[in-house]
C-alpha cells in the first residue's frame, strides 16, 4: 500500500453566500456526518472555508473536532437573509481557494454550499453559475451538470445544455457536443461512481421526440446521429425518448443516468423526486465537485430550520467519489 493510499481523503467545503443557509447547513451536516463518515469512510478529513466569526455564530455550537476551519475574511459583516454585494468577491474567494487546492492535490474533492449569483454580479463580476465558473477556472472545455438522488440505484439526470435561455437551446445542440457529453458521463460514472457499464437513456428535445419530424427535426438531424456515433464508441446510450414518458420506473429501472437536452426538461422531475436529499455533481472536471441541489434559502437563514439532508448527501458523495478515483 502506497503513502497516497493511506493519506486521509481531504475534502474542502465552501460555505457559499454568507447571508444564506450555507454556513449553518455545513455545520449541521458535519455534525451528523462525522460519525457516519468515520464508520463508512474512516480516512476522510474536512476543511471548511469561510469567515471564522461568521461560521462560529452560525454553527449554533462548537464545530466537530475532525474539522479544520480555513479563515477567509468577510468584506463586511453578514446578516442572515440580507444580501450585500460587498461580499460577492468573498464568495468567489472561497471557491477559488477550494479549486486551487483541488487542482494542486491538497484537496481530493470539494463540496460547495449554495451561492447567490446576483450578489456576485452586483459586485461587478460576470457570473453564470458554479458549473461554468469551475469549467473556466480549470480550463475545461466541456463539463456536464448532473443531479442525482440517493439510494442503491439513484435517479441521475445530466444535461446537454445548462443555463441557457430556452430560445438558444436548439442552436446549442450539436452531434459533436452530444457525443462529448455522453463520453464524459460514461467515463465519470465508471471512474468516480464505480459503475462498470453505465446505461444512459437520452431524451429528445421536442414534444414526442419530434414525432418523426413533424414537431421538429433536432432528433433526426442531431440527436439520433450523435447516439449512433456514441454507441460505436462503446457507450450504452439508447434514445431519443419522449421526455414526458421516459421518467417512469419501467424505463428507469435499468438506467444509470438520463441525459436531458435542457435544464428545465429533466431537473423538475428529479427535484420533485429527490429534493432535500439530492446532489449536484459537475462531471468532466479534472477535480471532484459536488454540491447541494437547492439555493441559498434566504428566508430560512439563521432560523435553524433549514434541512441539511442535501448537504449530507453531497458530502457523502464527495467522499465516495474521491475514494473511487483514488482506487482507479
Amino acid at each position: 500500500m502506497s503513502a497516497a493510499d493511506v493519506r486521509p481523503l481531504a475534502i474542502a467545503i465552501t460555505t457559499g453566500e454568507p447571508a444564506g443557509v450555507g454556513p449553518e447547513l455545513t455545520a449541521a451536516a458535519l455534525r451528523q456526518t462525522i460519525g457516519q463518515t468515520r464508520e463508512r469512510w474512516p480516512s476522510a478529513h474536512f476543511t471548511v472555508l469561510g469567515d471564522r466569526d461568521l461560521l462560529s455564530s452560525r454553527a449554533g455550537g462548537a464545530w466537530p473536532d475532525a474539522v479544520d476551519i480555513e479563515h477567509h475574511a468577510l468584506a463586511t459583516p453578514a446578516e442572515p437573509g440580507k444580501l450585500n454585494a460587498a461580499n460577492g468577491r468573498y464568495v468567489l474567494d472561497l471557491l477559488d481557494a477550494a479549486i486551487d487546492g483541488a487542482v494542486s492535490g491538497r484537496f481530493d474533492a470539494i463540496v460547495t454550499a449554495p451561492l447567490q449569483k446576483s450578489t456576485i454580479n452586483d459586485a461587478g463580476v460576470p457570473f453564470t453559475g458554479h458549473t461554468e465558473y469551475l469549467a473556466e477556472r480549470t480550463h475545461t472545455p466541456r463539463v456536464v451538470m448532473m443531479l442525482a438522488g440517493s439510494g442503491e440505484r439513484p435517479l441521475r439526470v445530466a444535461l446537454a445544455t445548462t443555463h441557457l435561455p430556452l430560445k438558444d437551446v436548439s442552436a446549442a445542440l450539436s452531434i459533436d457536443g452530444i457525443v462529448e457529453t455522453l463520453t464524459i458521463i460514461d467515463h465519470d460514472l465508471r471512474a468516480h461512481f464505480g459503475l462498470p457499464a453505465p446505461r444512459i437513456l437520452v431524451t429528445g428535445l421536442n414534444p414526442h421526440a419530434g414525432e418523426n419530424g413533424y414537431l421538429g427535426r433536432e432528433e433526426i438531424d442531431v440527436i439520433a446521429p450523435a447516439l449512433e456515433r456514441a454507441r460505436a464508441l462503446g457507450i450504452d446510450a439508447p434514445g431519443p425518448y419522449p421526455a414526458d414518458t421516459l421518467f417512469q420506473p419501467r424505463y428507469l429501472k435499468d438506467a444509470d443516468c438520463v441525459l436531458a437536452m435542457f435544464h428545465d426538461q429533466g431537473l423538475p422531475v428529479l427535484k420533485y423526486a429527490t429534493f432535500g436529499e439530492g446532489i449536484n455533481v459537475t462531471l468532466g472536471l479534472p477535480i471532484i465537485r459536488t454540491s447541494v441541489d437547492h439555493g441559498t434559502a434566504l428566508d430560512l437563514a439563521g432560523t435553524g430550520r433549514a434541512d441539511p439532508g442535501s448537504m449530507i448527501a453531497a458530502i457523502d458523495a464527495a467522499v465516495s467519489m474521491a475514494r473511487h478515483k483514488r482506487r482507479a
